[in-house]
């Protein structure tokens, strides 16, 4: 096999695997997201009165998540083009 027989087959893994991480981050970061929901549900039912820092906190998680996800579906999306 030459060389650019080996890239031009890496460069379709690379394209399969660039499709699938970019999902699997998008399945995590939805999962992720709905657990911090879950607990912050869970946490007001148990304590009401501290409803305004559980949102908060809630949201600086969620916000930590997204920025992850984005994150590596950029990088995925690099991997499909570059």
């Amino acid at each position: 096999m030459t060389l650019l027989t080996i890239l031009l087959e890496a460069v379709g893994l690379a394209t399969m695997g660039a499709g699938i991480g970019a999902g699997i981050a998008a399945i995590g970061a939805g999962i992720g997201i709905g657990q911090i929901g879950k607990g912050a549900v869970e946490s007001i039912a148990r304590q009401p009165e501290a409803v305004g820092d559980i949102r908060s906190n809630m949201i600086v998680a969620a916000a930590l998540i997204e920025g992850v996800a984005f994150f590596a579906i950029v990088v995925c999306l690099l991997i499909l083009f570059l």
